[in-house]
C-alpha cells in the first residue's frame, strides 16, 4: 500500500462512521449490548459493557469507559476488519493480577463523530473566522463523501456528549452493574478525536473521572498543520483546566507513522504543560511508537500499558 492510500485509511480511521448495528461478539468474557440508548442530550447509539468471566454481582468493579465502541471487540462488524482486542486484553491482564476487577463500557460513536469529540471550549475560544477556517478544513478533507458528514451544521457539541456521559450513561451503569462508582475506580480513554474527548472528559469533569488514556491524540483538530489554531487553544486549556495530579492520571502516546507522524511536536508541548503542572512518572505516562500507525491494529498491539497504567492494583 502506497503512502497515499495509508494516508487515506489513516483519515478514514479519524473521521470513522458507526457500523450498522449488529451484535458484538467477544473472545473473552461477555458482552451486554443496549442498542439505541436514547439521550436529551446528543443522538442515541449503542452501548457495549464487556464483563469479564466470572464477573459476580456480590464483587464490585472498576469501570472504563471507551469511545468508539464499536472499534473495540469485534473486527467483523468494522468498514476496516479491525478491532482493538480490548476483551482479550483486559481478560488476560485480569487473570494474571495486574489490573483490578474491571468492566469496559464502549459507547459507539455517531455519523457526527467530530462534533461529538472536538473539545467545545477550546473551539470556542477561537475566533470566528478561526472556528470557520475549522469547519471548512474539515469540510473539505481528504477521501470526504457526502454520506461522510464530519460536523453537525457546524455545531460543536462535546460539551452535550460529556453530560451524555456523565449524567446518562455513568447511572445508568451504576445502577445496572456492580460498579465501583468513585473517582479513583473510573476511568476514560479513546484514540484520535476519541483521545482528545477523553482528555476533555477528564478535565471538565475531574470529579468524576480518576484517570484518562489518550492514545495517538489528534492535536491537530482538523488535517492541517500550517497556520492552524487548535493546538495552541489545547495547550492554553490544558493550562487552566487540567486537573490535580494528586488525585488523577493521564496516558499519552503517538506513533510516526501516516497521521501519527504529526502528532510529536505538539505533544513535546503537551508534555511541557504537564511538567509544570507538577505531573511525574506516578502519575503520568508520554510514549513514542516509531513506525506505529494510525489505527486499531497498533492500538490493539499497545492498549495493555495505558490499562496496566490506569487500573493496576
Amino acid at each position: 500500500m502506497n503512502h497515499l492510500k495509508l494516508l487515506k485509511a489513516a483519515l478514514l480511521t479519524l473521521f470513522a462512521l458507526p457500523a450498522i448495528a449488529q451484535m458484538t461478539h467477544v473472545t473473552s468474557g461477555s458482552i451486554k449490548s443496549f442498542e439505541k440508548f436514547p439521550s436529551k442530550f446528543v443522538d442515541a447509539r449503542t452501548l457495549d459493557v464487556w464483563l469479564p468471566d466470572g464477573y459476580n454481582v456480590k464483587k464490585k468493579y472498576a469501570v472504563l469507559y471507551m469511545q468508539d465502541g464499536q472499534m473495540l471487540f469485534d473486527s467483523t462488524i468494522n468498514w476496516n476488519h479491525q478491532e482493538w482486542a480490548v476483551d482479550e486484553t483486559m481478560e488476560k491482564l485480569i487473570s494474571e493480577g495486574k489490573i483490578r476487577n474491571c468492566i469496559v463500557v464502549g459507547i459507539w460513536n455517531s455519523r457526527v463523530r467530530h462534533s461529538d469529540y472536538f473539545p467545545q471550549k477550546p473551539f470556542e475560544s477561537l475566533s470566528r473566522a478561526e472556528q470557520d477556517t475549522i469547519f471548512n478544513a474539515a469540510r473539505n478533507k481528504l477521501g470526504s463523501t457526502d454520506k461522510q458528514p464530519v460536523f453537525s451544521k457546524k455545531i460543536i457539541q462535546s460539551d452535550n456528549y460529556l453530560k451524555f456521559l456523565v449524567q446518562e450513561v455513568k447511572p445508568f451503569i451504576d445502577s445496572s452493574f456492580s460498579t465501583l462508582t468513585d473517582r479513583a475506580n473510573t476511568f476514560i480513554s479513546g484514540s484520535s478525536m476519541g483521545g482528545l474527548i477523553s482528555m476533555y472528559a477528564i478535565c471538565e469533569y475531574p470529579g468524576v473521572f480518576g484517570g484518562a488514556a489518550c492514545l495517538s491524540t489528534h492535536w491537530p483538530g482538523i488535517f492541517r498543520v500550517e497556520n492552524n489554531p487548535v493546538p495552541a487553544a489545547f495547550f492554553n486549556y490544558l493550562k487552566n483546566k487540567l486537573p490535580s495530579p494528586k488525585t488523577h492520571k493521564f496516558y499519552f502516546d503517538y506513533g510516526s507513522e501516516t497521521l501519527d507522524s504529526l502528532y510529536k511536536p505538539y505533544q513535546i508541548e503537551v508534555d511541557k504543560i504537564m511538567v509544570a503542572k507538577g505531573y511525574s512518572t506516578k502519575n503520568w505516562i508520554t510514549r513514542e511508537f516509531p513506525g506505529d500507525e494510525h489505527s486499531e491494529k497498533a492500538w490493539r498491539k499497545r492498549f495493555y500499558m495505558p490499562a496496566t497504567f490506569l487500573l493496576k492494583k
